[in-house]
């Protein structure tokens, strides 16, 4: 039988949880129960890959100490390395026993939080053990404090030894329907691999490096593809312009997805043509960019377009007329 121990405290002297968990360990091992244990402060940069050796346990010691609030942060990245990157089919099979120890109010609450978080990864919970000690040498002289601690082990023993069976839990129901992780389709050994990632820092930040890079190059990209579209229909008003001799006028066409406007600026044979901000002009116009695709592949005319509210417009409606015989586009 392989027990794991994670302890989850700061390792301090008086912490009472220590002597606990010492105590537990000892009466395991005249059980012959192979105890493994893991201080999960000294393994702080380690604690993704932690949710690995949990593939050789038939049973788990959770152990903490609450020294103001909750579970503290060692235990909580525990967890949560188990449910990102721990194998849930094994953990199904492995009991858990929860034990807290306090200097402050709230044992019980850590106690519950240990053995909900670990049915809702899947295990199965067994007895634990909370108490408030205000002084550890008060723990470690009391025979029947003592005794507790024993019976804690000799049952933890007894239930991984004969499989005792454990009701459903609700919160395993919850899980199931509502509250599943999204699938990453990996296999265990990805996972494994992919935990091992995550705890080598330099390899997480040559991974941000690259992310750098590569949103660099896309934003470079971006700004190209921008910087060529500014001269967007610029060639087929060039090509459909037909000039009217001693006509002027200034047109500001408003685009729906550009954020400048089209400018188009007409003065007898002249045609110019470019993208401003803000600017005035005779006519302005606003309509979106597949109505004026159709308007310059010829299935559509301005007049049409402002006819059947495709498109708005505000200035001299005699000089907005006049576009369809200064643009004659050809249907594409």
């Amino acid at each position: 039988m392989n027990i794991n121990i994670y302890y989850g405290g700061r390792g301090i002297i008086d912490d009472p949880t220590l002597f606990v968990v010492n105590k537990m360990q000892e009466i395991l091992e005249e059980l012959r129960v192979n105890v493994t244990r893991y201080n999960l402060y000294e393994c702080k940069n380690t604690i993704p890959t932690l949710p690995q050796t949990l593939k050789d346990a038939d049973g788990v010691i959770l152990a903490t100490t609450v020294e103001w609030y909750g579970i503290g942060g060692y235990m909580q990245q525990f967890l949560d390395a188990c449910w990102l990157f721990g194998d849930k089919e094994k953990i199904a099979t492995i009991y858990m026993c929860p034990v807290v120890m306090s200097t402050t109010y709230g044992e019980r609450e850590a106690k519950l939080n240990l053995s909900t978080a670990w049915e809702i990864l899947g295990g199965l919970p067994c007895s634990g053990i909370c108490g408030y000690i205000e002084n550890t040498v008060t723990l470690e002289m009391n025979e029947q404090y003592i005794k507790i601690i024993e019976k804690k082990a000799e049952n933890m023993y007894r239930s991984i030894n004969q499989h005792i069976a454990c009701f459903p839990a609700s919160n395993q129901a919850v899980k199931q329907k509502i509250a599943v992780p999204k699938s990453t389709n990996l296999t265990p050994q990805e996972t494994e691999q992919l935990s091992r990632y995550v705890s080598d820092d330099g390899y997480v930040q040559r991974q941000k490096q690259d992310i750098q890079e590569l949103t660099s190059l896309f934003r470079n990209m971006l700004i190209e593809e921008e910087m060529d579209n500014e001269e967007e229909y610029f060639t087929p008003l060039k090509k459909a312009f037909r000039p009217k001799a001693g006509f002027r006028a200034g047109y500001a066409i408003g685009i729906d997805e550009k954020k400048k406007k089209l400018v188009v600026a007409v003065d007898g044979a002249k045609l110019e043509c470019g993208y401003e901000s803000a600017g005035k002009a005779d006519v302005e116009m606003q309509l979106s960019k597949s109505a004026m695709e159709d308007i310059v592949n010829g299935r559509m005319t301005f007049q049409r377009a402002f006819m059947s509210g495709v498109m708005k417009a505000k200035g001299d409606f005699g000089l907005l007329r006049m576009l369809d015989q200064l643009f004659i586009f050809e249907e594409q």
